[in-house]
Parts: structure tokens; sequence; C-alpha cells
């Protein structure tokens, strides 16, 4: 009954984390493929062959179900996979809808038409790749109208993090959130739509100010799971063991993750 996690490196550990605190008996195969990341300065064609090559490792291992805890992946490669590459027996979710869900208060698997909603101008931070594809604009206008959306690339952040280095990090929050500002003055909610961003979503909130509304997707991905497993209970794949997978030195990754996450995590080569 195993699920299987995907991300270009190690961002995804934030929605692995969720899903395990939140559904501790299910098997979860994590993959990280961090001899290509980042993936948020490739191209779209790049990042759906890295990423179908990915789900393929873990269909093999048994998880038929399979979540893209990468909004660059998600942004970039999702929909082309669902449209003409998923067999049917397979499911690939992206981290992209449960954040709009909660953002428009719209229930999960809600498909009404879309509806006027309550926030009007929402700042989205996110990788480069993310932010020139639009993903998150399209997804938004299938459920809400009339809301103002300025996408700042967050270039380097990412890479930060996985170097360990906060303060590095912290300035580049600050200074993209500056030129965010810059064209939005006031906004009232911001995405977060990286998944290495919940591990400086304090900066975020900091530079931001306490009165706007930071969302952030760990939790938001480990609910909307739950709930899709509960309907859709068909898709629990055959695997049984819980792994961590990488493209990368397995050695090496461990370490960045144990690091990164403040526990020890052992990867295996994938």
């Amino acid at each position: 009954m195993a699920v299987g996690v995907f991300d270009s490196g190690l961002g995804g550990l934030t929605v692995h984390e969720a899903i395990a605190a939140r559904l501790p008996d299910l098997p979860l195969v994590y993959y990280g493929d961090n001899a290509h990341a980042p993936y948020g300065v490739r191209d779209s064609d790049d990042i759906y062959d890295l990423t179908c090559k990915g789900v393929e490792r873990l269909w093999d291992e048994g998880c038929d179900l399979v979540i893209l805890a990468c909004n660059t992946a998600s942004a970039a490669a999702l929909r082309r996979m669902q449209e003409s590459w998923l067999p049917k027996d397979k499911r690939v979710l992206g981290v992209f809808v449960p954040l709009i869900e909660a953002l428009t208060e719209r229930q999960w698997g809600d498909n009404t038409p879309p509806r006027e909603v309550e926030v009007k101008h929402v700042a989205l931070f996110a990788t480069p790749a993310t932010v020139a594809s639009r993903a998150f604009q399209r997804e938004l206008a299938f459920r809400a109208i009339g809301v103002d959306v300025e996408a700042q690339p967050c270039a380097g952040v990412v890479d930060a993090i996985e170097q360990g280095d906060e303060l590095l990090a912290e300035a580049l929050v600050q200074s993209h959130v500056e030129a965010l500002k810059r064209r939005m003055p006031h906004p009232e909610a911001a995405i977060l739509g990286c998944t290495h961003y919940p591990l400086m979503q304090a900066a975020f909130q900091k530079a931001l100010g306490a009165e706007v509304k930071v969302y952030s997707q760990a939790n938001l991905v480990a609910e909307s799971l739950d709930d899709y497993l509960q309907r859709r209970p068909e898709f629990t794949g055959s695997g049984t063991r819980s792994a961590y997978l990488t493209t990368g030195d397995p050695d090496r990754v461990s370490g960045k993750a144990t690091q990164f996450l403040r526990h020890g995590i052992r990867f295996e080569s994938a």
C-alpha cells in the first residue's frame, strides 16, 4: 500500500514528513533526483523527462500513486503527464491544488465554476521555472475570479537551503520580498510555491509583515492525500516498504537531509 513522494532534491522531505505524521501506517517511498537538482533553472522538456523517469522508478517500488512534492515538476510536467503519458491504473498528483483550495476556501474536489473570493491580492514566491510556467495562475483561474497574482522568481533560495547556508537564504528571501513589494506593496496573502520554502517560512513572514497570511504546502498536501486515499483506496499500491532513494551520492545526500530536517535519514541509490 505504498505511496511515492517525488522531488528534485530535498525540499519534498517537508511534504514527506507531514504525510508520515498524518498517516503513520502508510509506507512511503521518497525519490530525490539530487543528481539533477535544482529543476527550477531547467527547461520544461528536461523537467518532464526527468520527472517521468523518477515516477517510473517509484512505480517499480509498488507506488501506484505518486505525489509530485516539487512545484517545478508540478508546474512544468504534471498536466502533460496526465494528458498523454499516465496509465489508467496509476495516479500522479501535484502540490498546487491543495494550496489553491485552501486559499480560495473551497472544499477538496469542489468542481463548481470559479467564483469571487475574499482574497484579492496574492504574492507568489517560487522558482524561476514555476513562475515562468504560470501553472499557479492557470489552476487558480479554475477556482476563483478577480484575484491579482504577483509572482516573484526566487533565484538562489533553493541552493542556499540545500547548502545549509541559512544566513544567505534569509538574505535572499528579504531581497525577493522587497522586489515583489515594489510591484505589489500590500499583498493580503503569500504563497510559498516551493517545498523548500517552509524551512524559511519565518523569514518570509518577517519580511512580508504580520498582516500577510502565508500559505505553505506540507500539511495541506498531507490532508488532501488522506482525503484522496479514503475516496480512492484502489490507488494504494502494492509496495510494503518505506525507503529514501536518491540519484545522487547516498552518503552525501543522507548528510544533507539530516542537516535539513535535524534528524537522521538514510538514503540509498535509486
